[in-house]
């Protein structure tokens, strides 16, 4: 796709030699980025699906999204919730029964017979804000306790998605109701948990799959035929493994190993379609929905959310006290609204008020606000560090430095 304007003409040329050397040089083995600047797109590919470096990516590869399936899903939620089907203040237990009369522990890390009542029902709003009582602690990620104990038991642990390995939808949630909650509702965000359990409020509320909710409220309306739980036969030509970054010591040619090989987790349709981590897509894809809420909630006359949901979904729902005690971000500088990051200042390249998210697969969405850009990464190359990779590093710092706020 070529550029269009001088503003995207300076930002092909910085990115081409800003992440060229990045690719070549042992970070992902292929990636895709793309932009729209009020309106204007650009979408460029570099590197290729495998390791012997015979099968080019394109514009049109399909990548894992992961965490970047948390926002379509949240854009579904709001638009049943605009459509009269669901309340933001609605108990999810009218729905989801495993739910309803949760008790949680006395403190996150106590024995699981130190119990209490929750002081109120899991609401739609708590799932959207992750403030349900379930979820990651990004805080005490890696502290051993008898809740995650319990959990991994379960098969509930918190690990790298595989799709094809999650239990079943109602099996999943009845034994997610099995356990207390580590926190009372509404108290602190917890990741990850509140998306899990938000699509299976969709399929329950509907009546049909997740992916069908998905396509019916956001993917068919914008447009968006490469986006969905599994890579489609017909495209399989457009998709390839995805790789672990290993040794950092070891020479360039041995640092990757196979996280998910072509054939794997993402290859068929699976038990438990995840509304936190499990889509795949393309980045012209992505940056439909991206502009989509940069635009109001609609797109080429196309209309999804009105523009006070999406005004919400982008605003910080969270209070200084839980960004303190362990929000998104270790330095508070990123918030939370309805199922998507928002940037509050501090040491990042976004201004205060853009919002997106990251995917642990290699994967990372903006919309900066001032600039009126939306900007997507999509990678071969998982990471799992708080610490986003090089490339990713590099992506935002090129936009920064040739998208200038007076442009």
């Amino acid at each position: 796709m070529a550029p269009t304007t001088p503003a995207l003409e300076r930002v092909a040329a910085a990115m081409d030699a800003a992440l060229t050397p990045l690719v070549r040089d042992g970070g992902p083995p292929g990636l895709t980025w793309g932009v729209d600047l009020g309106g204007e797109r650009l979408i460029r590919a570099l590197g290729h699906r495998d390791l012997d470096a015979t099968l080019p990516v394109a514009e049109d590869t399909i990548y894992r999204i992961s965490s970047l399936t948390k926002p379509v899903t949240a854009v579904a939620a709001l638009t049943l919730i605009e459509d009269g089907q669901l309340a933001l203040d609605q108990p999810v237990a009218d729905l989801l029964p495993e739910l309803a009369d949760p008790r949680a522990l006395v403190r996150p890390d106590s024995p699981l017979t130190e119990t209490v009542p929750a002081r109120r029902a899991i609401t739609v709003e708590d799932l959207l804000t992750f403030r349900l009582g379930h979820g990651m602690d990004f805080a005490t990620m890696g502290a051993p306790n008898p809740l995650d104990d319990q959990l991994a038991t379960l098969g509930l642990g918190m690990g790298p998605p595989a799709p094809q390995r999650h239990l079943p939808a109602d099996e999943w949630l009845a034994a997610l109701g099995s356990v207390p909650l580590r926190c009372q509702p509404g108290e602190h965000w917890l990741y990850n948990t509140g998306a899990e359990v938000l699509g299976v409020l969709l399929s329950r509320v509907t009546g049909l799959s997740l992916v069908d909710v998905l396509r019916r409220q956001v993917l068919d309306p914008l447009g968006m035929p490469d986006t969905a739980f599994s890579a489609p036969a017909p495209s399989l030509g457009r998709w390839g493994p995805c790789f672990n970054a290993a040794d950092p010591d070891a020479t360039s040619a041995n640092r990757l190993d196979m996280f998910d090989p072509a054939d794997g987790q993402w290859s068929s349709p699976p038990p438990f379609e995840g509304g936190d981590a499990g889509l795949v897509s393309t980045a012209k894809d992505y940056l439909t929905f991206a502009a989509m809420l940069r635009d109001g909630g609609s797109v080429g006359g196309t209309h999804v959310l009105s523009r006070e949901r999406v005004e919400a979904m982008t605003t910080n729902q969270l209070s200084m006290d839980q960004l303190r005690a362990g929000g998104p971000s270790p330095d508070g500088s990123t918030g939370w609204g309805l199922g998507v990051g928002v940037a509050l200042g501090g040491p990042t390249s976004s201004v205060v008020g853009s919002y997106g998210w990251d995917g642990g697969l290699g994967s990372a969405w903006r919309n900066d606000t001032a600039r009126g850009l939306c900007a997507v990464l999509l990678t071969n190359q998982s990471w799992m560090s708080p610490t986003p990779p090089a490339v990713t590093e590099s992506f935002w710092s090129v936009l920064a430095a040739q998208v200038p706020l007076d442009d």
